[in-house]
């Protein structure tokens, strides 16, 4: 490998890994060292143990190695609210919304907005549009049947994300294809665990807890294994940092290596080195979604083995994030998955254009908010609307649901009162500001920032011009219109927006601001992989006996998403590429 050109590649990898620690060794020239596994899988979140299973299905013995202590197996998919994309599903079909696979596939390649050499084998996009094709049919085709028969049930009411609201050929779902899991992301991930962990005790996978990989073992450039260090035990518990002190070496090898280490989330340094120019300057203040143990190494390992990455500046962030009042890793935030009711204002309190609307469209709203000169934003909403329309994202604000009480979840959506959860947000959470009128809450806004940037007269101005607007039933306003669009679909009326009212109603206070944080969440590129999820070298031809799948994959090709995501579609991502990464390894090694 030559110095120029390891001097080519984007600093993205090979800086985080420097960063964090890691020894990179040279690639190794040679006979082919004793194997110790048939396939060694590097990461043990969802991808890596849907990889696992499959492998071990097989006959195959399976080295599974990560940096994390026990405790964490499973990865950011348990921390995840468990939503899946499906098209056409039973759910939907209860609910009267009509989709298909066309109707569907129109709606991903919109968003997408595939640009980089979709028909040039070497181009960027090329495998990524590929993988695009192959999961939307394992979407409308065997992947709720597959699930069911795993065990898998979903919540009934199918949530409507990413709307859009821009013409029919623009980014977003034409109808709701959000369906969250019974159990939350510990409720996918559960046959997946059980599965490898049978595997455990029936001695075809073996677990390596902190062992963390430092270098890929090369042979006759062909990947034949791992080293790396090994790290002292940790109790941390799930979510929580735990400790990088080395107190060994290992060096490891089989045939192939699956990498499925994830994305770049809680590495702030990469997230900032790779921030898209056309989402504006990026921000000062972060806050993380995501452990700290998502810090992108792998990336930079693969790539310094002859892996291709791709696609380093799509990522998908979130433009309503809050503190949490009771963090588990640093800088933890909580997304909001509100509906459209809640007023969003920039920093000095002027109201976004469309399509800055609550559920519309997570990229479109950040832009604005780079071009408003802040990192941050605000909710203005009232009593009413906070009680039917926020949910947070997360298995652990949700704990009916990820306890598989669906009675209590509907029962508590359904009467319309104060989630817990939410309820402890607005008693603790930093964000919040909630006042009787609307002097007290603009006051309480500036006080919260430091800054008098709140102006009472224009806040109350825009303020009253909108509530104006719920006069009649026809409207300019394209925030009202996307209200009442909501309240035609039957699920979002019974469960997640409020009637259409006015905001200074006296009836619906009292009056909340929240101040909205950008909050680090996925990776949409990476490795690059053909469908298989063999991971491509610079040439276009695939590295022998290295896979990689999930985020590190940018959920399959190194970007399945493109641009933007329809979500639902990252925890589908991972069950999807580590399904074929596992089966193709398992074949080759046959």
């Amino acid at each position: 490998m030559s110095d120029r050109n390891i001097s080519r590649r984007n600093l993205l990898a090979a800086s985080g890994a420097i960063a964090a620690g890691a020894t990179l060794g040279p690639a190794v020239a040679g006979a082919a060292p004793r194997a110790d596994a048939d396939v060694i899988v590097v990461g043990h979140g969802l991808a890596g143990l849907v990889a696992t299973s499959e492998l071990a299905a097989a006959g195959r013995k399976v080295l599974l190695l990560d940096q994390e202590p026990e405790a964490s197996l499973g990865g950011q998919a348990f921390w995840s609210l468990g939503g899946l994309f499906l098209i056409d599903s039973a759910e939907q079909r209860t609910a009267g919304i009509k989709d298909s696979l066309e109707l569907a596939r129109a709606d991903w390649f919109n968003t997408a907005g595939f640009d980089r050499g979709v028909n040039d084998p070497l181009g960027e996009d090329h495998w990524g549009a590929k993988w695009a094709e192959a999961y939307l049919n394992f979407a409308a085709g065997e992947k709720r049947s597959w699930l069911y028969g795993l065990g898998v049930r979903w919540v009934p009411i199918v949530g409507w994300a990413e709307r859009g609201g821009q013409l029919a050929d623009g980014p977003g779902n034409s109808v709701p294809r959000f369906h969250m899991t019974l159990g939350t992301g510990p409720g996918v991930m559960e046959p997946f665990e059980k599965k490898v962990r049978d595997a455990v005790r029936d001695g075809k996978v073996t677990f390596r807890f902190r062992h963390q990989v430092d270098g890929l073992v090369v042979t006759n450039g062909a990947v034949t294994g791992v080293r790396g260090s090994v790290l002292e035990p940790s109790s941390a518990q799930r979510g929580t940092p735990s400790s990088r002190t080395k107190v060994g070496d290992f060096e490891l090898h089989a045939p192939m290596v699956i990498v499925t280490s994830g994305g770049i989330g809680a590495n702030k340094d990469l997230v900032r080195r790779n921030w898209p120019a056309r989402l504006g300057p990026a921000p000062r203040r972060l806050v993380t979604g995501v452990p700290a143990h998502v810090d992108g190494r792998m990336l930079a390992i693969t790539e310094l083995a002859g892996g291709r990455v791709v696609n380093r500046d799509r990522m998908w962030h979130y433009t309503e994030g809050m503190i949490n009042h009771t963090p588990i890793w640093p800088d933890h935030g909580i997304r909001v998955l509100a509906a459209p009711s809640s007023l969003w204002l920039d920093a000095r309190g002027r109201r976004f254009p469309n399509p800055g609307i609550p559920s519309l469209d997570t990229l479109g709203t950040l832009e604005l908010i780079g071009r408003s000169g802040y990192d941050y934003s605000w909710f203005v909403l009232n009593k009413k609307i906070i009680d039917k329309e926020f949910v947070l994202s997360g298995s652990e604000q949700n704990p009916e649901i990820t306890a598989k009480n669906l009675i209590a979840y509907l029962a508590m959506r359904l009467l319309n009162s104060t989630p817990p959860p939410v309820k402890a947000f607005m008693d603790k959470g930093v964000d919040f500001v909630i006042k009787n009128n609307l002097p007290d809450l603009v006051a309480g806004m500036n006080a919260l920032t430091g800054q008098n940037l709140i102006d009472l007269d224009e806040l109350r101005r825009q303020i009253t011009i909108r509530d104006l607007q719920v006069d009649n039933p026809f409207t300019k306003d394209v925030q009202v219109m996307g209200i009442r669009n909501s309240l035609a679909y039957s699920g979002d009326s019974l469960a997640r927006t409020v009637g259409l009212h006015k905001l200074l109603d006296p009836g619906s206070g009292p009056l909340i601001a929240i101040r909205m944080n950008i909050l680090t969440r996925k990776t949409l590129g990476g490795l690059q992989t053909d469908l298989q999820g063999r991971v491509l070298g610079s040439n276009g031809r695939p590295i022998r006996g290295l896979y990689a799948a999930g985020e590190v994959a940018g959920f399959g090709g190194g970007g399945v998403h493109g641009y933007r995501a329809l979500e639902g579609t990252f925890l589908g991502g991972c069950l999807f590429s580590g399904r074929a990464a596992g089966r193709a390894a398992a074949a080759e090694s046959a």
